[in-house]
């Protein structure tokens, strides 16, 4: 039964990953893109929050101290947080279609996307990995998962600027109006 507890966390995240490799084919040809520094200036911090959040004792043991008593509530609202959080940013990834990319990059024919999930935040897919992640650092309920998530939201909000800054030079107006009118990653929070 242990193993149960200890896999389902992982096993999410993995379903993620999967469908991030494969809907990332077909993608629309790239015609602007990020610079490699500003790729490395959110990547680095994501990858060492996805390593300080899953590898157990990776800078030893106090890091490894319990935050909070455990509990299967405690243990099961992580599940849930992770679960809804990892749901949204799917269907997010999958409303944006042909548009995404893994990097900041504006694709030929870029469409400013304003449905489904993105009527309810600018930056849905953020929004759910946020979420999952909270979720994901209860369940892991360790502080090296606290100072993970630290890094992991400082990740993705330089990443989501660097987004902003270029759907405004691409879209002008049209996405001043969106701005205005739809928060960035907090639902009806204007």
């Amino acid at each position: 039964m242990r193993i149960f507890y200890l896999s389902i966390i992982p096993a999410l995240w993995l379903i993620w990953l999967a469908y991030w490799l494969v809907s990332a084919i077909g993608a629309k040809e790239t015609v602007r893109r990020e610079t490699r520094l500003s790729r490395l200036t959110h990547g680095l911090p994501m990858v060492a929050g996805a390593v300080l959040l899953g590898v157990p004792h990776v800078f030893g043991r106090t890091l490894d101290q319990r935050f909070h008593a455990f509990s299967f509530t405690w243990f099961w609202v992580g599940v849930a947080l992770t679960t809804a959080g990892i749901s949204f940013s799917i269907a997010a990834r999958a409303w944006l279609g042909s548009n995404w990319s893994g990097s900041v990059t504006l694709k030929q024919g870029h469409e400013l996307i304003r449905s489904g999930p993105y009527a309810l935040v600018r930056h849905p897919i953020y929004t759910g990995l946020l979420l999952a992640l909270f979720g994901t650092a209860l369940v892991v309920d360790r502080w090296r998962a606290l100072i993970a998530l630290v890094i992991l939201i400082a990740g993705l909000l330089y990443k989501m600027r660097v987004e902003e800054r270029f759907m405004a030079e691409q879209f002008g107006d049209a996405y001043g109006r969106y701005r205005a009118e739809v928060p960035a990653l907090i639902p009806f929070l204007i």
